[in-house]
């Protein structure tokens, strides 16, 4: 009762909510914060924490959940790495990153499905196309591309109809979000700690500090969250995804480049249909437009997704096609760089706005693949929600970008404003290269 009663007057002068600080603080200081519990953001935490076992690291999530966002709205496709520019960081890292993936889920008994994919020309002007995504895929060193023809297709997919296609068996399937709550079970076993529920508002340099060494103070960097809890640390990772950029601009960054947010929406085929589709089956991409295009995509629970469209989401974590958020609207439409992508892709956004609404028009593009399929054999099914990074020329922005931000708490943070697609692929070998950028940066 003495007890109690003392806390009660040090309340009222003031003297609780000190030692509530002062506790908070020891309870809370870390080395490294990694801010965003995503599939990025939490494969970088275990390497990072397993390279530095001495260092105490934590990931900080604004979600009850984790990889509850991007990794866990995506089409959960092993990519092998064929499509992306010989000698790219973004070939490489996925090539690399598929291998380990598999490796992973082999040590985690994670299961997955090695189905491979068809990339399938269906008009004579897609046929050069696709060889010279072949010779890519062999130059970025893909295991087992080969080209076939129309019976080798039909004895892979019977119900698809096709003049060639590129045959990638080492594509595969698995449940992201559980390899995602995989990288966070290693991450807390090393040591790590998780907190849930914390949504990073404010980032700045402390003018004092609960625990000073030699060189000075020991944790001199605070993070807010939006109830006004702290955590000190020397250092901050963010791998924010949709919210990358703003994160970014907290601590004094460049507003470049911007995140906007595109909703792509899934069929799926009705569970007696799924028979019809063995693998993934992909069209040839167009180079004139930004996505790769309606596809046929093979679950782990045995379901079949088929599309996705791509159109602007109206808010960033806006996976409803009515969903809204004024901020996040005006925020991308804003934006010149967004205007420019349009005004580029004016018949593309038409048409993926007409097949936004209309079942018909998305079937009848899978129609080119499957004949079969119809109207009667789909049902509307999940959305997910893009964080496509554009700059001020409305480029989509293909490779990492790193940032700091400035004055005194720039060389304290990194952040990881863009890591491209196929993120979730790469994370382990992308977790690598942010793990050198961090030990580069912090000399940790």
């Amino acid at each position: 009762m003495a007890a109690a009663a003392l806390l009660r007057q040090r309340a009222r002068s003031g003297g609780a909510e000190a030692v509530w600080r002062a506790q908070r603080r020891q309870r809370s200081t870390f080395d490294v914060v990694v801010v965003g519990a995503g599939i990025v953001g939490l494969a970088s935490a275990r390497e990072l924490v397993s390279r530095h076992p001495s260092l105490a690291f934590a990931v900080l999530e604004k979600e009850q959940e984790l990889a509850h966002h991007q990794s866990g709205h995506n089409s959960g496709v092993i990519h092998s790495g064929i499509y992306y520019t010989p000698g790219s960081l973004k070939a490489k890292l996925c090539v690399e990153g598929a291998a380990l993936c598999y490796e992973y889920c082999d040590q985690k008994g994670i299961p997955y499905k090695r189905c491979g994919k068809l990339i399938v020309a269906v008009e004579q002007d897609e046929i050069p196309r696709l060889k010279a995504l072949y010779k890519r895929g062999l130059q970025n060193n893909v295991p087992g591309l080969k080209l076939i023809g129309t019976k080798e297709i039909q004895a892979k997919e019977p119900f698809c109809r096709g003049l060639m296609a590129l045959d990638s068996p080492y594509t595969g399937i698995v449940n992201y979000k559980q390899v995602a709550q995989a990288y966070a079970a290693d991450f807390q076993e090393a040591g790590g700690t998780i907190f849930t529920d914390f949504e990073v508002t404010n980032m700045e340099m402390a003018k004092e500090s609960s625990s000073e060494s030699e060189d000075g103070l020991k944790y001199p960097v605070i993070v807010r969250n939006s109830k006004g809890e702290e955590i000190y640390c020397r250092h901050i990772v963010t791998c924010a995804g949709l919210y990358s950029d703003r994160l970014s601009e907290i601590s004094g960054c460049s507003s470049e480049p911007r995140i906007v947010p595109f909703r792509g929406d899934y069929l799926v085929l009705k569970p007696e249909k799924s028979y019809m589709v063995k693998g993934n089956i992909y069209p040839v991409p167009n180079p004139r437009f930004p996505f790769l295009g309606f596809h046929f995509t093979p679950r782990m629970d045995g379901s079949v997704w088929l599309g996705p469209n791509a159109v602007l989401a109206f808010k960033r974590e806006g996976y409803k096609l009515f969903d809204f958020n004024t901020g996040d609207f005006l925020d991308a439409v804003s934006y010149s760089g967004l205007w420019k992508l349009v005004l580029r892709n004016v018949s593309y956004g038409v048409n993926e706005m007409y097949r936004a609404c209309f079942l018909s028009a998305q079937v009848k593009q899978l129609q080119k693949f499957i004949p079969e399929v119809t109207v009667n054999d789909v049902l509307r099914g999940p959305s997910g929600v893009r964080a496509q990074a554009l700059d001020s020329d409305g480029n989509l922005v293909d490779d990492f970008v790193f940032d700091g931000g400035s004055g005194d708490i720039g060389s304290r943070i990194l952040h990881v404003r863009n890591a491209p697609s196929p993120a979730a692929t790469s994370s382990l070998a992308i977790a690598k290269m942010i793990a050198d950028e961090v030990k580069q940066r912090f000399e940790l």
